[in-house]
């Protein structure tokens, strides 16, 4: 399902305004079909954690793929006025706009795919009006499902087995984070959505209770329970807390065994508030005594990795969690906070200039080249990642840098395995290698998660994987940064 079939509409105008105006002042220039290389990505690790899990190329790549100027996306743009109320752009911009199509070559690394700060998770390297344009849009699109995925990973790194429902729709900041939050948990590595469209959309499994109003609707607590018992003989999940939560429990298993004749089989019931360890602990009890060892117990309210932990070490006998606001919303960390910076540009005579921005913050200081990242392993798995320019050859030793700590350094043995992670997607604007279903991805990141030590998955105080800088690289941005500092400008060569 493509974003157009979603959309119905032309996504051309979901940018932000600067992007259209560089672009009009690139055509101004004559500079507008000069090649350029940026990459996306992200400074920090979300939530204090050890890795990210990358997600959002499958929708990237179809923006991409479809964009153009429609004549009402000209019109409007058309319409706009400057400070003296002329038109903001003149007419062969916008002519130019009508015939663009992207044409760019675009790298990334695999959705599903573990990956630490400063790697590039995308690189575009084509012409400069059009790599430009697109940055908005790419980001939106990779910032969100990027942060959701992988608070989905740690949830299910906390849930240790578990099945775990994403239940957050309603708290979702609208219809478009809705879709996107549950596509992006079910690459983290959730099992199912209460989000219907989402899961029609995606091909994700579907599966959800009864609210409180259920109960209320009805006499009494068990008579809802038998109503709903009888139209779901096989999928009933009781929630059980609307009074009172064991004696919920006890009517949930009463119309189990008034209904059993029936074929009825009691799936599940669902804890939605209090003391979940001591009320899960009492309900697989008396359900247990019932001989209902089968049925599931769920919870919810309010739940992250945080407090699925913690139940755990507490002795909950909890086996299914229902994620809702926490998740959808990240709400520890609301934005992943990812970038996308032009990084070479080629002159007029052939020659590239590597560009990066500069910060009196470290981390904000953008790494140059047209860049690729390596990923070093073992029979054990990953040992680590470093970011060179591809441009350049190569020493014969490998010595990792971490561009925050210079002082922190990783030397690989020669020999050792490793794959590029960018790869090939997009050539010229046309799709190079078909990209994998959901469920291939989620496949991807479950084997990418085993992968990594597990000091790094760590919920709290994870160790840090080293990734960073190939030592020349380093050195040549660090000569970069020298240059730009005493001239205030780069050199163009």
């Amino acid at each position: 399902m493509s974003l157009q079939q979603i959309y119905r509409t032309s996504l051309s105008l979901l940018t932000d305004l600067y992007q259209l105006t560089m672009a009009y002042g690139y055509w101004k220039e004559g500079i507008a079909e000069r090649e350029a290389v940026f990459h996306l990505y992200f400074r920090k690790a979300p939530f204090k954690g050890g890795y990210t899990i990358a997600a959002g190329l499958e929708n990237a790549v179809e923006y991409l793929q479809q964009l153009r100027f429609t004549e009402e996306d000209l019109a409007y743009l058309g319409g706009l006025r400057n400070g003296k109320q002329g038109p903001l752009f003149e007419q062969g911009f916008l002519d130019y706009l009508r015939d663009l199509r992207f044409t760019c070559d675009v790298d990334a690394i695999p959705e599903g795919s573990v990956v630490f700060p400063s790697e590039p998770l995308i690189r575009v390297r084509g012409p400069l009006l059009q790599a430009q344009l697109v940055e908005t849009t790419l980001l939106t699109i990779i910032n969100f499902q990027t942060l959701v995925a992988t608070k989905a990973a740690r949830i299910k790194e906390a849930a240790k087995g578990d099945q775990v429902i994403e239940f957050g729709m309603r708290r979702a900041q609208g219809i478009d984070g809705a879709l996107s939050a549950t596509r992006a948990a079910y690459v983290g590595g959730i099992n199912a959505t209460s989000n219907v469209l989402a899961g029609k959309l995606y091909d994700i499994p579907v599966k959800g209770t009864h609210a409180h109003s259920w109960v209320q609707a009805f006499e009494n607590e068990q008579a809802a329970f038998e109503a709903y018992g009888q139209a779901f003989p096989q999928d009933s999940v009781f929630l059980v807390d609307t009074y009172n939560t064991l004696e919920g429990v006890r009517h949930a298993i009463n119309v189990a065994k008034k209904l059993a004749p029936t074929g009825f089989r009691l799936n599940g019931i669902r804890l939605d508030s209090g003391d979940l360890t001591y009320l899960s602990i009492e309900a697989r009890k008396l359900l247990d005594e019932a001989g209902m060892t089968y049925t599931n117990i769920v919870a919810s309210n309010d739940l992250n990795e945080s407090i699925v932990n913690s139940l755990k070490q507490e002795g909950a006998k909890v086996n299914v969690w229902g994620i809702g606001t926490q998740l959808v919303t990240a709400y520890d960390q609301p934005a992943l906070g990812g970038v996308y910076k032009l990084a070479a540009l080629q002159q007029e005579n052939g020659n590239w200039t590597y560009n990066l921005k500069l910060s009196e913050q470290l981390e904000k200081t953008s790494n140059p080249g047209i860049q690729q990242v390596r990923r070093f392993y073992d029979e054990q798995g990953y040992i680590a990642d470093m970011i060179f320019n591809e441009a350049e050859p190569l020493p014969e030793k490998i010595l990792i840098v971490n561009p925050l700590d210079i002082t922190q350094r990783k030397a690989i043995p020669a020999g050792t395995a490793y794959k590029d992670l960018l790869q090939p997607v997009l050539s010229r604007g046309e799709l190079i290698q078909e990209l994998p279903d959901l469920k291939t991805i989620r496949q991807h990141r479950e084997t990418e998660i085993d992968k990594l030590h597990e000091s790094i998955k760590r919920l709290l105080n994870p160790h840090s994987y080293p990734a960073g800088l190939e030592a020349g690289f380093q050195q040549a941005k660090t000569d970069l940064v020298l240059a730009i500092r005493e001239k205030g400008e780069p050199a163009i060569k």
